[in-house]
């Protein structure tokens, strides 16, 4: 079988509208076609062009509040590529809008598959090299594997970013030069969708943008979402937190043992009983992904490795209700639903490595950003005098 090819890498630099045109001119093929998928996936439901564009419009007001600048960028990308502007925001608002079709349309099936993800964090101190690991499956449409990039950002007002992402997406899952890294997952709750709030890749692209990882945080925790979501939020140097996002809400859940993993159900006790999970009924499977991974990390502990983490992750236990899916029909769609990706990223070192549909024989392609981490802040050595 032919391995899949590498995720392209596209570099920007410049004016947000330059990093934007130079983003479209690399990736134009992708951003068109990815476009050209979810415009069928929301025809598909009997959504007409009217109500999209009335939809994108009122994101489009959210995003440019939140920052001007992620407009621009959008506007170069749709330069570059010759279509309009809503048609990238489309892809940067797309879990909400998607979610807003389906409801629009009551008494049709559930056209959409949730979108759903395995996240691990590794402290240092649990690993073989003292590193810091941060890893994602990513389970969505199976043809995303065709519209993917690895997104590398020069920027002159902040730290330089690589993310993994669909094309024409400001952001996914990556880290930054200082050293900040961001993944997500799919969350679902009863509050959802009941205000407008920043789409979800907007937030994320604001998290890498910082030069500080409470500001980082505080992008997550503070900003008001549309729907529910788990950000994933940690540091080279060893601080991690696992952000359940409610839209008006945030509840945290810390490492334990040295190891978090989290699928697509709430974890936090709080969370719990304040909540109604709905995600488990559209992935019951996200109930053993998380004890599967751990188990598998945790005979490894204070020993784990890149590699030890990638063989956890590509578990096939109740394949193909697996954490490493491969491609399926889904239940509710005509959607093949796979693990797209599975993205393994260590910060301290400026080192991602990436295997598209790892399921089907995972070959990982390494990318690399050039750090500016500040050195590890150690408290002062306290001296006791003996009387």
């Amino acid at each position: 079988m032919t391995l899949p090819l590498p995720c392209p890498l596209v570099e920007i630099s410049g004016t947000p509208f330059e990093r934007g045109q130079q983003y479209g001119e690399q990736a134009a093929e992708r951003i068109l076609k990815g476009i050209g998928h979810y415009k069928d996936q929301l025809h598909s439901s009997g959504l007409k062009d009217s109500d999209l564009a009335t939809m994108i419009d009122r994101f489009a007001g959210a995003i440019d509040e939140y920052g001007s600048q992620y407009i621009e960028e959008m506007r170069g990308i749709a330069s570059a590529v010759n279509t309009d502007l809503a048609a990238i925001l489309l892809l940067n608002a797309r879990t909400e809008i998607l979610k807003l079709a389906r409801r629009r349309e009551k008494g049709q099936e559930d056209f959409i598959q949730s979108d759903g993800c395995t996240g691990v964090f590794v402290m240092p101190g649990a690993t073989r090299d003292d590193v810091f690991i941060h890893a994602q499956n990513w389970d969505w449409k199976a043809e995303c594997a065709e519209t993917a990039v690895v997104l590398k950002i020069k920027r002159d007002d902040g730290p330089d970013i690589i993310t993994f992402t669909e094309a024409g997406g400001l952001a996914r899952t990556g880290f930054n030069s200082a050293g900040i890294s961001i993944s997500g997952n799919y969350l679902e709750t009863e509050r959802d969708y009941r205000e407008l709030g920043v789409p979800l890749a907007i937030i994320r692209r604001k998290v890498l943008e910082q030069d500080q990882l409470a500001l980082s945080m505080q992008a997550v925790y503070a900003t008001r979402k549309s729907a529910s979501n788990n950000m994933m939020i940690g540091h080279a140097h060893g601080i991690a937190i696992d952000f359940e996002c409610a839209p008006d809400e945030t509840f945290l859940v810390h490492p334990q043992d040295g190891v978090l993993v989290h699928a697509n159900h709430f974890q936090s006790p709080v969370a719990l009983s304040k909540l109604l999970d709905k995600g488990v009924a559209n992935m019951p499977d996200s109930l053993y992904r998380d004890l599967r991974v751990r188990q598998l990390l945790q005979p490894h502990i204070g020993a784990v490795t890149i590699d030890t983490v990638k063989t956890a992750l590509s578990d096939t236990f109740e394949t193909p209700y697996s954490v490493c899916r491969p491609p399926r029909r889904s239940p509710l769609s005509n959607n093949q639903s796979a693990t797209v990706a599975m993205i393994v990223m260590v910060p301290g070192t400026g080192e991602m490595e990436v295997a598209l549909l790892p399921a089907l024989g995972a070959h990982f392609w390494k990318y690399s950003l050039d750090m500016q981490i500040s050195p590890i802040e150690r408290p002062p050595q306290v001296q006791t005098n003996a009387a």
